[in-house]
């Protein structure tokens, strides 16, 4: 049976080499800030001694080199004796990724009623304890692997517990996205690209990297791992300037003793709540998911485009599987060029390959497409060949909108099309739209006296160059009475203020009887109201 293992592991090993696309560039892999950190904890390979299963494939640390394989043992071996029965005792607690987690918790702790609360809060919902844990097993052995590589606490691989509930496509009303919830904009500062095609805010290994990188950065400006998760929380400027504000006052400038608002103030007794749960489930009712110390997930490279929904059903996985390790996809096609490669469980690499190889047809049905010019989506349509209400829907064009030159759309692929998307148009792909203009029609008036370019231009509404233009005068010119004056106007009644200004004066006019009407009403009051007071 180890024999047929081994064997499978290296014709996986082989298919996957044979498949390999470009490797990325050293810098993609982001180094660890320089900053004072705790001791590192055990190694991971010392943690693993019998690893995983033998002849397994095992994704590299970066996830982004290729897989290698995990040499099988000798298939004939001593009689078991009383101290192998000891170590296997070890091999299996090691083989338990919750183990691993708790071996490497250094942060100091923190002990207050706020604690208290949330460990109430998540004791009293083992439900969703067991979902959120369940959904984090697909993730957490990449992230721990991580945070040991850099000699981190292994406290921040249960981060992701308290931003999204491991949920990598979670979306905050305030736009923070993926499992570690990264703003756009300290996104784009960790290099996490965002455009039409991709958001790798939700990207697991590259919201990862940049997470633990922002985390390193603000430790080493704090030197505390509590301060630096209030600001990985509440942004680092702020932290600081509650920090120079106790100074100031002569008051503590530890996390309890800073002013701050709710939700920073809970964030890390969450943590502390969560790491207290993983420590010890039993004394809280709660069970957590067997979750084994081995990855969960390979890496397989990606060289031509092809359909996200072609890929599922190639590796034998549901849409929502396949999204759950590749939720950084915003169109339902991925480039080559931007994505050069998918994560796949094990169970489905081989069959990713085996079946990639033998697919007969087109792997992509979209592709992308730049306008040339500024364009109504229907003349975008009928240059690209698909019906306007199918590119609208998919682009999501509203109604009476122009796309601007220079925008990427996603559009049908040529049935004999098999090029890949362009590199630059692939990482640099936005969408700019604009509000079509209302169509204009020509208006010819009389001036009357005392009009000037500028009093026609404020009573339409334009510009005073554009009345000049339109009548060939300068910008400040005026108009002899009866003289012609051009004007153009948005397409519908116009709105002349003379005309206007009369028919106000018939309203004075049409009022005057009402007004005689209430007059003679009061006089009849009057009269009521006097005889009611004479005696009878």
């Amino acid at each position: 049976m180890r024999r047929c293992c081994a064997l499978a592991a290296a014709a996986l090993a082989a298919a996957l080499a044979g498949c390999a696309g470009t490797p990325l560039a050293a810098g993609d892999a982001a180094a660890p800030v320089a900053a004072a950190t705790p001791a590192a904890p055990t190694s991971s390979a010392a943690r693993r001694a019998d690893g995983p299963t033998p002849g397994a494939l095992i994704l590299s640390r970066d996830g982004q080199r290729q897989p290698e394989l995990v040499p099988a043992p000798p298939l004939e071996g001593e009689p078991a004796t009383v101290s192998d029965a000891t170590h296997a005792d070890a091999a299996a607690a090691d083989n338990d990724l919750w183990v691993r987690v708790r071996g490497g918790f250094t942060m100091a702790e923190l002990d207050d009623d706020y604690v208290r609360k949330w460990e109430q809060w998540y004791a009293t919902r083992p439900d969703y304890v067991q979902r959120m844990a369940e959904r984090g097993g697909r993730y957490l052995f990449h992230v721990i692997e991580e945070v040991e590589r850099r000699g981190l606490p292994t406290e921040l691989a249960l981060l992701p517990f308290i931003e999204s509930a491991f949920n990598p496509q979670a979306l905050s009303s305030a736009r923070a996205a993926g499992m570690w919830q990264f703003m756009p904009m300290t996104g784009r500062d960790f290099e996490l690209k965002q455009n039409l095609f991709r958001d790798d805010r939700r990207d697991v290994l590259a919201s990862t990297r940049a997470a633990l990188d922002y985390l390193q950065r603000l430790y080493g400006q704090f030197g505390d791992w509590h301060l630096a998760l209030a600001a990985y929380n509440w942004g680092q400027g702020n932290v600081q300037r509650a920090i120079a504000r106790n100074l100031k006052a002569g008051k503590p400038t530890d996390y309890a003793s800073l002013k701050m608002p709710a939700e920073t103030r809970n964030y890390v007794p969450k943590l502390q709540a969560v790491k207290n749960l993983v420590l010890r489930p039993e004394a809280y009712s709660i069970t957590l998911p067997a979750l084994q110390n081995h990855p969960f997930f390979l890496s397989v490279p990606i060289e031509r485009d092809i359909d996200v929904a072609l890929a599922a059903r190639l590796a034998g996985l549901s849409l929502e599987e396949f999204q759950a390790l590749n939720p950084q996809m915003n169109k339902p096609v991925i480039l080559a060029a931007a994505t050069p490669r998918v994560l796949l469980p094990y169970d489905n690499a081989n069959h990713f390959v085996e079946r990639l190889k033998e697919h007969r047809g087109p792997l992509a049905t979209w592709t992308a497409w730049v306008a040339p010019r500024t364009l109504k989506p229907a003349e975008a349509a009928r240059q690209v060949g698909m019906p306007e209400a199918q590119l609208r829907e998919v682009n999501r064009i509203p109604p009476r909108m122009l796309v601007k030159v220079g925008s990427t759309l996603l559009v049908l692929r040529a049935a004999h099309a098999t090029e890949n998307v362009k590199e630059h148009v692939a990482e640099n792909a936005m969408m700019v739209l604009a509000p079509e203009a209302r169509p204009l029609r020509k208006l010819t008036l009389k001036a009357g006296r005392g009009d000037t370019v500028a009093t026609v231009a404020r009573r339409y509404k334009v510009s005073a160059a554009q009345v000049a233009q339109w009548n060939d005068v300068g910008p400040r010119a005026s108009f002899k009475p009866g003289q012609k004056i051009v004007v153009m106007v948005a397409s519908g009644p116009a709105k002349a203020k003379r005309p206007a200004a009369k028919t106000a004066s018939a309203k004075v006019k049409a009022k005057a009887p009402a007004a005689k009407t209430r007059t003679a009403a009061s006089k009849a009051k009057a009269s009521t109201s006097s005889n009611a007071k004479k005696p009878r």
